[in-house]
């Protein structure tokens, strides 16, 4: 299982958020959708890797959260209710978001990430050597994600990874030419974050 724990970095300065980010997610194939644990937190459970990444990185866009991972076991059959929920991965994303909080104590921002400046994020599991394995390479691509200006994400929000001949149709959709679209998904390294997801999600497997 794999329970990501996001909290919110900003909620003095712009006031709670959890609401907005709880539906931003509310698509993904969850066991347990996101629902606010507490405060201006909330906490979402996977059974598969690829989402609970989707769910990192959404959160890693937004640039206002902290983002923990835990991965490994958790009490079944899984309760509806959050409260009710038990096990090793809750611990491990506690952890981890714990541990998120200090990497970066800077104030959030919806800028696009600067160079050197750090991710509040982190991640923990039953095999400790391969969840900080994971955290790098989730590090890696969060960067790609969180440097992203708008104009990059109007383009990336358009592209299906692997399909060829979609440029001159982004184009289209958004009024500019294919020579843009293609500088654009260089720009944001949008087939670099595609082939490095897999890795993530392996490392994530063995994490659990």
């Amino acid at each position: 299982m794999y329970v990501v724990t996001i909290n919110q970095r900003d909620t003095r300065e712009v006031g709670d958020r959890v609401d907005e980010l709880t539906a931003a997610l509310s698509d993904l194939p969850a066991a347990l959708p996101f629902q606010r644990s507490v405060g201006d937190e909330a906490i979402g459970i996977f059974v598969e890797p690829a989402p609970a990444i989707e769910a990192v990185l959404i959160a890693l866009r937004q640039r206002r959260w902290n983002v923990g991972l835990g991965a490994g076991t958790l009490h079944e059959p899984l309760p509806e209710a959050l409260d009710d929920v038990r096990g090793p991965a809750l611990v491990h994303a506690r952890r981890a978001v714990t541990r998120a909080q200090r990497i970066d104590t800077s104030r959030a921002s919806i800028a696009p990430l600067k160079p050197g400046e750090r991710l509040p994020l982190a991640v923990a599991g039953a095999d400790p050597v391969a969840a900080e394995q994971a955290e790098a390479v989730l590090r890696l691509v969060g960067r790609l994600v969180a440097a992203r200006t708008q104009a990059e994400w109007a383009v990336v929000d358009l592209l299906v990874p692997g399909v060829r001949g979609q440029q001159k149709d982004i184009a289209a959709a958004l009024g500019i030419s294919s020579q843009a679209v293609s500088k654009a998904i260089l720009r944001a390294h949008a087939e670099d974050e595609a082939a490095a997801r897999p890795a993530a999600e392996a490392l994530l497997r063995l994490a659990a």
